[in-house]
Parts: structure tokens; C-alpha cells; sequence
């Protein structure tokens, strides 16, 4: 087995999560507001959509990368109304100080909702696929097993960069007051309207 794909994996996953986007600040504000296991599960289903991208880029599998990008005009329509009603939901949200009110969203919500707004940015294939062809990764000598070893350093790297995050703002999360959160909830909802109302005007742009 060739360790290096691993990790090459592990270093593309990582670098491609870490950026600060709606991702983030939801994997944030959920980690303040509902708990450490919350904030880790979205970033999970972030994760698994970069791994679902990394696959098509790692196998070259062409057909799905060309039907993304050809359809990314309703993906990003669809995506962007998604992160504004979000975004609206979020703001208008009480804070609660229980630690994990009944009223929340479950976890497979939060899976969900992390793994379809990554996954409705089909632009994040181009970004693979030009890392893989920088790296010389384009090619992994005719065997599924080098792919299949990338792909999972993808998944892992991506889901270490969401642990390092939710773990490090749990720490802070008993220091917010419920004032402190109705501030959190207020200025993430304006965040994520903003990153949604970003994608749509990039439609007419």
C-alpha cells in the first residue's frame, strides 16, 4: 500500500474543508448553540460530500463531473434559496439555555443540510480536479486501490479539519451567555443570508 496517497489525501481534504465559508459558520454556530455533537455532524456531512467529489475526480469518473458542471446553474439556484431561508431560520431563532433543548434538529438534519449545501457547489469538482492534476494524482496507474486510499484521506482530512473546529469552539461554549447567542444566531444568520444571496446573484453575474 502507497502511504503517500494517504496522505496527500489527508493534506487535500484538510486544505479543502478549512476555508471559512457557510459551512463553517454553520458548523460554529451549531457547536455554540446545540453542543460539540452538532457542530461535528455537520461538519461530517460536509465531509462526505468532498469525499463523493473527490471520488469522481480521484476515478475520473467524467460523465458525473460534466452532469455537475453542466447543471450547476439549478444547483447553485437551489443551494443559494436554501442558505437564505437558513440563514433567515437561523436569525430568527431563540437562543436556549439548555444545553441540548427537545426542539432542536436532529442529527441526521444536521447531516443532511451540511452535506447538500457542499454538495450543491459543483465548482468544488474544478477545485479538485486541479489539485489531483497539480499533484499528478490525474492518473493512479490504472488501479482502483490508489484512488480508493485518496479518497479516504480526503474524507479523513476534511472530517479532522470539522473535529479541530467544533472541538475548539466547544471549549468556548460555557462561557456564551444566552444574550451571547441570541448575538451568535443573529450575526450567523446575516453570514449565511449573505453567502446565499452571493450565490444567486453569481447566476446573473
Amino acid at each position: 500500500m502507497d502511504f503517500s496517497f494517504l496522505l496527500r489525501g489527508l493534506a487535500i481534504g484538510f486544505s479543502i474543508a478549512a476555508p471559512v465559508g457557510p459551512i463553517g459558520v454553520l458548523c460554529i454556530r451549531r457547536t455554540l448553540s446545540e453542543g460539540w455533537i452538532h457542530g461535528l455532524v455537520s461538519g461530517l456531512g460536509a465531509a462526505s460530500a468532498d469525499a463523493i467529489y473527490g471520488c469522481v475526480a480521484g476515478f475520473g469518473i467524467t460523465f458525473i463531473s460534466v452532469f455537475l458542471v453542466e447543471q450547476q446553474l439549478w444547483l447553485r439556484l437551489v443551494g443559494g434559496v436554501f442558505l437564505c431561508f437558513l440563514g433567515v431560520r437561523i436569525f430568527l431563532s431563540k437562543a436556549s439555555e439548555q444545553a441540548a433543548p427537545a426542539k432542536t434538529m436532529g442529527l441526521f438534519s444536521v447531516f443532511a443540510s451540511t452535506f447538500f449545501l457542499t454538495l450543491s457547489n459543483p465548482v468544488t469538482i474544478l477545485s479538485f480536479a486541479a489539485i489531483f492534476a497539480g499533484l499528478g494524482l490525474g492518473s493512479t496507474g490504472g488501479s482502483y486501490v490508489p484512488a480508493a486510499i485518496l479518497v479516504f484521506g480526503v474524507f479523513v482530512g476534511s472530517a479532522l479539519w470539522w473535529l479541530v473546529l467544533s472541538g475548539s469552539v466547544s471549549l468556548f461554549r460555557t462561557s456564551f451567555t444566552p444574550v451571547a447567542l441570541r448575538w451568535v444566531n443573529r450575526i450567523s444568520g446575516i453570514v449565511i443570508v449573505g453567502f446565499g444571496v452571493v450565490a444567486l446573484l453569481s447566476l446573473i453575474l
